[in-house]
């Protein structure tokens, strides 16, 4: 019988999610409900006690919903990797940041940097400049907003550069993405899924994960700027 699923992503995997769900639709019959917002806010979200049957967030922040008891910790399974990288307004410089001392030249240079205040890469970020120096620098000429696609802060001409996970970047019209993080300062996230222990509907939440960790869904995510599977 099909059913109705809740799933409650963080903004990250939001545009996998909305290139996947349809594709689950179809070979399932069921139809899924999506709710994103910045992953620190899906897991207060958890912690106050919102439920739903699925929930799709980075590593780190999944280990916090995980203690509050509401996720099967059994279910808990991770489907893919991502990174931070950084975008420009289209048809502007694109500046050098392939090795750290050139990204710090790239930071310093660059007129406003446009990052979260919540979320994995904001919070990495924010820790970044820090141990880079340059945190009251990038602070005085931040733009800033607390989630979402913060790239939008470039293609409006709000902000010069932005720095976020590179799947929040790709779907951000009127930007390039200039390429990862130097590897020394790149940040690694792992995308995972959780079924919630009071899932209205288990068995289809179950299914869906199912769907998630299948190998001919790997073009979908490289597409989005994933590596597809825990690496």
């Amino acid at each position: 019988m099909a059913v109705e699923l809740k799933v409650l992503c963080s903004n990250t995997a939001h545009a996998l999610l909305s290139a996947l769900v349809p594709l689950f639709e179809r070979a399932s019959g069921h139809r899924v409900a999506l709710e994103y917002a910045s992953a620190s806010i899906v897991a207060e979200r958890i912690r106050q006690g919102e439920t739903a049957d699925a929930t799709v967030l980075a590593g780190p922040v999944m280990d916090k919903a995980l203690t509050t008891g509401a996720i099967a910790r059994a279910s808990l399974t991770a489907v893919a990797r991502c990174g931070i990288g950084v975008a420009v307004r289209t048809g502007t410089h694109h500046p050098d940041i392939g090795t750290v001392d050139a990204f710090k030249r790239a930071l310093a240079a660059a007129q406003s940097v446009a990052y979260t205040e919540a979320g994995v890469s904001g919070i990495y970020f924010a820790g970044l400049i820090e141990r880079l120096g340059m945190a009251a620098e990038i602070k005085a000429k931040a733009r800033t907003r607390r989630g979402g696609l913060i790239a939008e802060l470039v293609a409006n001409g709000e902000a010069e550069i932005a720095v976020q996970q590179i799947p929040e970047l790709i779907p951000v019209k009127g930007i390039d993405i200039v390429g990862p993080l130097p590897p020394e300062l790149q940040n690694i996230t792992l995308i995972s899924v959780g079924v919630f222990v009071n899932a209205q509907q288990p068995a289809a939440a179950a299914d869906f994960l199912k769907f998630l960790t299948t190998p001919d869904t790997a073009d979908v995510y490289r597409a989005k700027g994933f590596e597809f599977g825990a690496g």
